[in-house]
């Protein structure tokens, strides 16, 4: 059973947790898909989305284990800057609060497969840098989650035993991170994650949005903090 009063740091996911990116790659990919005379292609957007992330992570952890990572990731990065405007993160609602609620209480951290340079953007973008005390990217460790080794390695950063972590995100990929490792997993249904497969990979709790953490962890509405302005 879940246990609030253990816990001492948070962890986040990012994209469909803190960020609202998921929904922004769903709408790019349902446009291609109209085009085409898809059926249903907002559904079928979603389920390719949700489905390329396991097999995305697995390819960059290969990569890393090979030694091609940096190679790979400067050119990324060249290709990037050269093809995509500086990207607009859009903010989960609720999650500015939230953050103020939480920060006076615990540890807070970023664990995320994104790369620190879009990390780094999404946090100055909306004023929240100074709120994590650890950021943990696709560069920190070799293997990627649902291996346990970045919720581990972001325990170390934060100097707090992982038993008394709990990660938040909204895929199995999350939750499979966290149990194994040994922390707390809360799954959000915000992001690409159903309440069927999240329960079966073994969340502790389950919650409709990320800002209902505030409530789950402190007993209060992030809301009726006056939240960051």
């Amino acid at each position: 059973m879940f246990a609030p009063e253990k816990i001492r740091a948070v962890l986040f996911d990012l994209d469909g947790t803190l960020m609202d990116t998921d929904d922004q790659a769903v709408e790019r990919l349902t446009r291609s898909l109209q085009t085409l005379h898809w059926p249903q292609p907002t559904r079928a957007a979603r389920r390719l989305v949700m489905a390329s992330e396991t097999p995305v992570n697995a390819l960059m952890t290969a990569i890393d284990i090979v030694g091609l990572d940096g190679p790979l990731m400067t050119l990324t990065n060249w290709w990037r800057r050269r093809r995509t405007p500086t990207p607009d993160f859009r903010l989960m609602a609720g999650t500015r609060e939230m953050l103020a609620a939480l920060r006076p209480r615990y540890r807070l951290a970023v664990v995320t497969t994104r790369g620190r340079d879009d990390t780094l953007a999404f946090l100055t973008q909306h004023g929240l840098e100074g709120l994590f005390d650890a950021l943990v990217t696709r560069e920190s460790t070799w293997r990627l989650k649902p291996s346990p080794a970045p919720i581990r390695h972001a325990s170390r950063l934060l100097d707090v035993p992982v038993d008394r972590c709990v990660m938040v995100g909204d895929t199995t990929v999350d939750v499979k991170s966290a149990r194994q490792a040994g922390a707390w997993a809360v799954a959000v249904l915000c992001g690409f994650g159903e309440r069927e497969e999240l329960e079966r990979a073994g969340a502790a709790v389950i919650l409709e949005r990320t800002a209902d953490l505030a409530a789950l962890l402190t007993g209060t509405s992030a809301f009726s903090q006056g939240g960051m302005t």
